[in-house]
């Protein structure tokens, strides 16, 4: 065999092995290895370990350090849109705590007594709040609205906003109960809760004209009837 030949053979053999070699240590023995969800290491569009992107959501901590601010709290609905007067009351009020609510007690009642006052001068009759059917004076009933602006839980007592059949009140709320009736009902109403209801010449005062239109609460969520087909 030529010896040149020879030579020519063994330097091929020699290159390849050495190429060979070298793609084997880069490329993992030619083999490419896949992002996955369970390998343990964060590869891929991985937004962490096996989690984010394409995977399951990651877990984030939340951080409560610091200090927070309130910005809004509402319990009974329409109280403080209806006796704050002004909006920076409303927003005052917005940002305090149930338990702090004293000094907001006069600013309802004597918008409270404005109201009446407003009614009264439209009928041209001196008008002033009376005693309601909770048996609440202006004073009482105030303190009730600004103090207690939470809907309380009732755990051995019927829940309602009101019941006028055994006279229950303010111990919480079901779906059904009308509570802006309710609201102006204790407002207006007067002892016998029919003070300004619209009969023997009185405004009506104790409702908002407005019913549950068609919706049912025996009903799942939306609580809307099944829709009639023409």
């Amino acid at each position: 065999m030529n010896l040149r030949y020879i030579k020519i053979t063994v330097l091929a053999l020699c290159l390849g092995v050495f190429f060979t070699q070298c793609a084997d240590d880069d490329d993992n023995g030619n083999v490419i290895e896949q992002a996955t969800c369970d390998d343990g290491i964060m590869n891929g569009d991985e937004e962490g370990v096996d989690c984010g992107g394409s995977c399951i959501p990651c877990v984030l901590t939340v951080d409560f350090s610091g200090t927070y601010r309130q910005q809004d709290i509402m319990g009974r609905p329409g109280i403080n849109t209806v006796f704050s007067g002004t909006d920076m009351v409303k927003n005052n009020f917005n940002a305090s705590v149930v338990s702090d609510r004293a000094d907001f007690q006069p600013i309802f009642e004597n918008t409270l007594e404005a109201y009446h006052d407003v009614y009264g001068s439209a009928l041209g009759v001196d008008l002033d709040y009376e005693t309601n059917i909770l048996g609440l004076d202006a004073p009482t009933f105030t303190t009730v609205l600004a103090q207690f602006d939470a809907l309380q839980v009732a755990p051995n007592a019927e829940t309602t906003y009101f019941n006028p059949n055994t006279g229950i009140a303010l111990t919480g709320r079901t779906l059904n109960d009308d509570v802006i009736d309710v609201s102006l009902t204790l407002m207006f109403g007067g002892m016998s809760g029919t003070r300004f209801d619209g009969n023997n010449g009185t405004p009506q005062l104790t409702s908002d004209g407005v019913g549950p239109g068609d919706r049912d609460f025996g009903l799942p969520f939306p609580y809307l009837e099944t829709p009639v087909t023409q």
